[in-house]
């Protein structure tokens, strides 16, 4: 039976760099680090991404996250962590099991965040907020 790459990691199928694991979550090592010590933190249960994750995974993941960024600034020495996770393709998602990754910082780092920081059309920011306001009270999530 196809499995996915981080199911295949949960059910130690595959190798991996194993950090730390709660009874919902684990945290290991992105083979791919945008960043020396860059980690994954994933739930056991598979989901695609955070939008169909449960609660209580998500909650596992972040919390677990929060312990991973503490270990990169004592035992890395990171001046900071960069916490992200992507949802759909669009969004530049490529693993579909959701996903945080905890990313070590240094002050005057190469690692840059995906957008200009600029003030935005506090019109547009408006009726932005209107449309999920709106999505909120006429659906459930």
């Amino acid at each position: 039976m196809y499995s996915c790459l981080f199911c295949q990691i949960v059910a130690k199928e595959i190798p991996s760099y194993p950090i730390a694991e709660t009874e919902r979550a684990i945290a290991f090592m992105d083979i791919f680090p945008a960043a020396p010590g860059h980690a994954l933190v994933i739930p056991r249960r598979h989901s695609a991404d955070a939008l169909e994750a449960a609660s209580e995974d998500l909650t596992a993941c972040m919390t677990l996250a929060a312990s991973v960024g503490r270990a990169a600034i004592a035992g890395l020495g990171a001046d900071g962590v960069t916490f992200q996770s992507l949802a759909r393709p669009a969004a530049g998602q490529t693993v579909f099991h959701s996903h945080i990754h905890v990313i070590p910082r240094h002050d005057g780092d190469q690692f840059a965040v995906p957008w200009p920081s600029m003030p935005g059309d506090v019109t547009e920011i408006e009726a932005q907020a209107e449309r999920l306001r709106n999505a909120f009270s006429n659906a459930e999530f």
